[in-house]
């Protein structure tokens, strides 16, 4: 009995003196407190996280002396909350960190602000601070004020989502011509592709072939990767479509009297839609207006498409029209340059 008894209190020493000390001990139940607040321009967060759950994230000793630096705190924030503006991912720039004492514990307490357009009608607030990395069991109790309304929730592992406000049809419908048309005049890959395909055009009946093929195949693979049905990695599709524009502007220098066929243009218009597809992606479209946004951006698209045509095929006319032979060299010379731009994209997104 006496030997039994003295297993016993060595298993129990040992097993005490196996666990960590007060000091370095991981505690999981962690608390953190959200308070969101939507102003005209800006979105104001305050974040308050347990400071050493918040040191075990970042693999850091955090004290009370020395507060993280803004930019690493920053970053993991923006990697780690994701908040979306009516459909349109936003992040955050750490204007303010400080540490306070909250239920006897030190917390980092840390001030967001995310510059906005215009005050959103709805905001989604995705979370996902120490959930998959240090504590599961960790919780978040976040308020966010919007338009004279209030939302709380107790946001946890499995729950990592708040969401307030509605977006109208209307501004929902606006927004993503808008976007559409931003995305087809700042894509310069789709415009010099566009313009490679005028060069190859000789009719007015001709050009409308063209771009009706081009969008009919690129609303098919706009659909497609918005819906999630198909999806291609990224690298390829900007890869391909960077060749796209090589093949097209080949052709425009070596055959100048090759009339570019509809299927050429569907043919790349199917890989082009996946890269229109991108911008999409990265926003966090209302599941009530899907159809909508996905028309309303792909009508801002054919606007911004037909708007270079009409700008572009009148000036290639009046080119071709010309008999002077230094004139007659600024399509075979604007292809080359088009080829420069194609073969660079290509190597920066392919390698």
């Amino acid at each position: 009995m006496i030997k039994l008894r003295y297993c016993i209190l060595l298993l129990l020493l040992s097993i005490a003196f196996s666990l960590p000390s007060p000091a370095s001990a991981h505690t999981n139940n962690s608390e953190g407190y959200s308070t969101i607040e939507v102003k005209e321009k800006s979105l104001d967060y305050e974040l308050k996280l347990d400071l050493e759950e918040l040191g075990h994230a970042l693999n850091k000793e955090t004290d009370q002396k020395q507060l993280i630096n803004h930019k690493v705190v920053q970053e993991y924030i923006n990697s780690h909350i994701k908040l979306f503006a009516d459909s349109e991912r936003v992040e955050g720039s750490v204007i303010k960190s400080d540490i306070k004492m909250i239920k006897e514990r030190p917390f980092a307490v840390i001030n967001l602000q995310y510059n906005i357009k215009h005050k959103p009608e709805k905001l989604v607030v995705e979370y996902n601070m120490f959930f998959d990395e240090s504590d599961p069991s960790h919780a978040n109790f976040a308020t966010v004020k919007l338009e004279g309304k209030q939302q709380e929730k107790v946001i946890t592992f499995e729950s990592r989502e708040l969401e307030i406000g509605e977006i109208s049809l209307f501004k929902n419908v606006k927004q993503f011509v808008v976007l559409g048309l931003e995305h087809i005049f700042t894509g310069y890959d789709h415009i010099l592709f566009v313009i490679s395909l005028l060069f190859g055009a000789l009719t007015i009946r001709h050009i409308l072939s063209l771009v009706t093929a081009f969008t009919i195949a690129h609303s098919i693979t706009l659909a497609l990767a918005t819906f999630d049905i198909v999806h291609l990695p990224s690298r390829f599709v900007e890869s391909a479509i960077a060749l796209s524009i090589i093949y097209v502007a080949l052709i425009n220098i070596f055959n100048k009297d090759s009339k570019h066929q509809p299927w050429l243009a569907f043919g790349f218009g199917l890989i082009h839609g996946f890269g229109f597809a991108g911008i999409l992606s990265e926003m966090r479209l209302d599941p009530n207006h899907m159809a909508a946004s996905l028309l309303s951006f792909n009508i801002g698209i054919e606007i911004g498409q037909l708007l270079i045509v009409s700008l572009a095929f009148p000036l290639i006319l009046w080119i071709r029209k010309f008999r002077y032979k230094p004139i007659k060299w600024v399509i075979p010379s604007t292809s080359a340059a088009i080829l420069a731009f194609g073969l660079v994209w290509f190597i920066q997104r392919a390698f």
